[in-house]
This record gives structure tokens, C-alpha cells and sequence, in this order.
């Protein structure tokens, strides 16, 4: 397979798509980032040792990494934690053979090589592993969506695995469920205006 074989549509559907391409080389994956995540933003590629997932995300894909990205930025401001975003930029290591673009990304303090926090909207099963490509290129904290769940993953102090989390080591004053109780409102900047005043209460309590 060579990426001139790849057809790829001028316009992505509407609903989530997954294919799973086996036997692509590095190069063949270097050169596909190069010629289509520009083109098409709504375009996830995810490679793993040989592996690689195309994925196109729908509307509602993109509303909750939007609305959710807005609800933890409300947080950093509120307690003044300098957090830096990435947003869905590729970060790709050869030499672990893995690559992708999460939905969105973060980093405590300056910007790094590698974000401290990935956050993933999981509407769809099955493909490819993402715990085990963010694993290779040593992503701290990966933060899923899914079922209407906001589930949090960090890696063991070994680097070789992730553990489910009750609340985030690096942000353990963010309430996972607070946040998450404000994805579906109808209006986002209704649903950050009552998150902030949410946690204005609760740190006012505290002082």
C-alpha cells in the first residue's frame, strides 16, 4: 500500500466511520499525516506497530471534546492552574512505532513534547488500542468519554500500563462528576457559566 492507494472523499460523512488498515509502514503513515490531516480536520489517524486506523468524527464528536475541553479550561482559570493545550495536534514516536491525534490535549506548566493529559470521545467501539499507542509515547493521564462517563486512565510508575483513576493526580482538585454533570446542556456557555458558579461554591465552602 502506498499513500496514492489511499482514496480518501473531498467531503466525511456525517456518522463515525472506522477502518483499520494492516502491514502500513512508518513511512506510509509519515506521508499520509502529511498529505490529509490538513485537508480534513475531522480526520483521526492512529498508528500502532504496523496497524493503522483511519477514523472520521462526527458532529457530536466534536460538540463533546468542544463543550468538555471548555468545562476543564473553566476549571484551570478558576483555580488558576496554567494549563496549555495542544488541541487534536499529531504527536508520533518511530521509535515506538505509534502515532495520533487526540481530541483534545493538555500540559501542566509549559508546553512539552508529549501532553500530560489526552482527552478521548469514545462513541464508537473496536479498533485500535488507543491506551496502548498514548502508553508508547508516554501520555501521564488519557481521559474517555464514553457511555455518558467521563473514565480516567494513568500510567503506572513503570510506564508499562495504565490503572483506572478515581481522580486525577495531576488536577486532584477537579470533582470528575461535577464536570461531567454539565456536558449535555443544551447551551455550552450556559453550561460553563453554571460550572464556574458551581465551583466558585465550593471553593467559597473551603476558604
Amino acid at each position: 500500500m502506498t499513500a496514492s492507494l489511499l482514496h480518501i472523499p473531498n467531503s466525511l460523512p456525517q456518522a463515525e466511520q472506522r477502518l483499520v488498515l494492516e502491514g502500513v509502514t512508518w513511512q506510509q503513515y509519515d506521508a499520509l499525516v502529511a498529505l490529509f490531516m490538513n485537508q480534513f480536520p475531522a480526520l483521526r489517524m492512529t498508528y500502532l506497530e504496523g496497524s493503522l486506523e483511519l477514523m472520521t468524527t462526527s458532529p457530536e464528536h466534536e460538540r463533546l471534546k468542544t463543550i468538555i475541553a471548555r468545562l476543564i479550561e473553566a476549571f484551570a482559570e478558576e483555580l488558576d492552574i496554567d494549563l496549555n493545550g495542544y488541541g487534536s495536534a499529531t504527536f508520533r514516536k518511530e521509535a515506538a512505532a505509534r502515532g495520533l491525534e487526540p481530541d483534545e490535549c493538555y500540559c501542566l506548566g509549559e508546553l512539552q513534547a508529549v501532553p500530560d493529559i489526552a482527552l478521548e470521545i469514545a462513541l464508537t467501539s473496536g479498533g485500535i488500542d488507543k491506551l496502548k499507542v498514548y502508553q508508547g509515547l508516554g501520555v501521564k493521564e488519557v481521559w474517555f468519554w464514553e457511555n455518558q462517563t467521563l473514565s480516567l486512565y494513568g500510567l503506572t510508575e513503570t510506564g508499562e500500563a495504565y490503572e483506572a483513576l478515581a481522580i486525577s493526580p495531576l488536577l486532584p482538585q477537579l470533582d470528575i462528576a461535577l464536570l461531567a454533570s454539565y456536558v449535555n446542556n443544551t447551551s455550552q456557555t450556559q453550561a460553563v457559566k453554571a460550572y464556574r458558579q458551581a465551583l466558585r461554591e465550593r471553593l467559597f465552602k473551603h476558604d
